[in-house]
């Protein structure tokens, strides 16, 4: 295969000024994208800022021969995602491809989670994903293309231990991504997620030794890929690290079907619901809907 390139295409990246959000930006920059990095540069657990953290990576990038701007502005706000935006515009003239990647981590047993612990990390995970993306939809809408990409997590698919704030976060960026690649398709706008397992400063602290094998950069090529013009893939979540990507789908069992279903009849047949031999992986809710009307007429 001919090698793929970005040349003129215009990248949005957050949180880029290190980990993820970095490899990924070097990489898309290598290949001709037009990048605007864009990191608060706070603390993993989202507080303080450093504006220099953009700035090292732009550098980076122009000493490879490449193209960005840096940009500082916080998605957790719809004005800081409507800031970043406009970086990209008055820099580069058009948005062609946002990667969701910006994050923090307040992590805590259920019993012990409260809302300081909680909003935070809806407003960077999940609500910065919409502040950034609502304006460069509109963007993309308008020029009939678009790659959106955004950072979802084991956690929120599988969950884990004293994560439900950040879980349920990414779990939300499953349904956000599978709703947008559902508008976008007649605007040639795809949109896909990634669940990415690698050791950055978010990480270090529970992977030790086994982290050595998973390196930033190694999740980057899918991110890639999904950002690249020739990618048909949309709605879709793939996991990655370490050179390992497979993909992560939602699917339904064939189920129990009884017109006047009873309470007992649940509990008597459950085995039947939860079996999993010829499931069905629906693409959208009308093709989930259309297991019902296949009960409903077998």
């Amino acid at each position: 295969m001919a090698e793929l390139g970005y040349d003129g295409k215009v990248a949005i990246i957050t949180g880029a000024g290190g980990g993820l959000g970095r490899q990924h930006a070097l990489l898309l920059a290598s290949r001709g994208a037009l990048v605007v990095i864009n990191d608060l540069g706070g603390a993993v657990d989202g507080t303080g800022s450093d504006k220099g953290a953009a700035e090292r990576v732009v550098d980076e990038i122009k000493a490879l021969g490449g193209e960005a701007v840096a940009d500082t502005n916080s998605v957790a706000t719809p004005e800081g995602g409507e800031g970043i935006v406009k970086s990209a515009m008055e820099a580069f003239g058009r948005v062609d491809i946002v990667v969701n990647n910006a994050g923090i981590l307040r992590d805590k047993a259920f019993n012990n989670m409260t809302e300081e612990l909680v909003a935070p990390v809806l407003d960077v995970h999940l609500k910065g994903a919409f502040n950034v993306t609502r304006p460069a939809w509109a963007v993309m809408r308008e020029q009939g293309y678009g790659r959106i990409i955004s950072t979802s997590s084991a956690a929120g698919i599988f969950g884990n231990f004293g994560q439900t704030n950040y879980g349920a976060a990414k779990m939300g960026l499953v349904g956000f991504t599978r709703v947008l690649a559902i508008e976008g398709a007649k605007y040639g706008i795809k949109a896909n997620a990634i669940a990415p397992l690698a050791m950055t400063r978010m990480t270090e602290t529970i992977l030790g030794a086994f982290g050595d094998k998973l390196a930033p950069g190694l999740v980057s090529p899918i991110v890639g890929y999904l950002a690249h013009e020739s990618c048909e893939a949309t709605g879709r979540v793939f996991s990655v690290g370490g050179g390992r990507v497979a993909e992560v789908f939602i699917a339904e069992t064939p189920g129990f079907y009884k017109e006047d279903l009873s309470l007992e009849d649940v509990a008597d047949n459950f085995g039947a619901i939860t079996a999993r031999d010829g499931y069905a992986v629906p693409a959208n809710l009308g093709e989930e809907t259309g297991l019902f009307m296949n009960a409903f007429r077998g």
